[in-house]
């Protein structure tokens, strides 16, 4: 929904155009509350954060499990998989990292317009990063952004960190 596009009363966007004129949001033929009736449950992005090791993958992975099992359509993006491919051309400067929030952000908002509860887990030190990846999800009771840090003692942190990628440890 970024790029200037404008939410409808579903919350999803409108076919305004972005700043390229040649490029418009095409609207969905499915509506979100319909989405949300046959799923049975409104779409959520649940933003687990935290330092490398903190246990954010593996919150997530049992929120998903559990979910799953209550009936709910989930999803896990998880950094270390996006990695491998959407954001694989991304290292770990503060201007990588900023992008990598941002397309996070983006295809989390296109699990919440498919109706999906989705989970994050990602390193993102940036508060301004989560706040423009929550901006990018429809306000109101068809969805919800909840961030949550997960921690661990440093020392334990970084004992898995070394082992994960040593040189981004230190």
């Amino acid at each position: 929904m970024s790029h200037g596009a404008k939410p409808t009363s579903n919350g999803l966007p409108t076919g305004t155009a972005t700043p390229n004129t040649d490029i418009f949001w095409q609207g969905q033929s499915v509506s979100l509350q319909a989405r949300q009736k046959l799923n049975g449950h409104p779409p959520a992005v649940f933003w687990f954060t935290g330092l490398s090791g903190s246990g954010k993958s593996t919150l997530s992975a049992a929120v998903a499990l559990r979910l799953h099992e209550l009936g709910c359509h989930t999803f896990v993006l998880d950094g270390d998989n996006l990695r491998h491919g959407l954001c694989s051309d991304l290292g770990f400067s503060s201007d990588d990292r900023h992008e990598n929030i941002r397309r996070v952000g983006e295809v989390a908002s296109l699990f919440v317009q498919a109706g999906t509860i989705v989970l994050t887990a990602f390193i993102s030190p940036f508060i301004e990063d989560r706040r423009r990846a929550r901006a990018l999800v429809p306000e109101g009771i068809f969805s919800r952004f909840t961030a949550t840090l997960t921690w661990r003692p440093v020392k334990s942190a970084m004992s898995k960190a070394c082992i994960s990628a040593p040189e981004q440890a230190k």
